[in-house]
């Protein structure tokens, strides 16, 4: 499943995949989803979208 709000999201990363959403990762995080060379982040588009990116950017924008 896609996460589709922040809340769906956070709950996904925190206790589903058990990372702590610290802002130092989600610094490093946004390094490579605002960088569209990055071969993580053009892999990330083909497989979710566009679309999605912009969310998880916005989303780890909110930590």
């Amino acid at each position: 499943m896609i996460p589709q709000t922040f809340d769906d999201w956070r709950n996904c990363i925190v206790n589903d995949c058990k990372i702590n959403l610290t802002k130092t990762f989600a610094q490093h995080r946004l390094s490579i989803y605002q960088d569209n060379s990055n071969p993580e982040t053009q892999k990330f588009v083909q497989l979710y979208g566009e679309a999605h990116l912009q969310n998880i950017i916005n989303w780890y924008k909110q930590i």
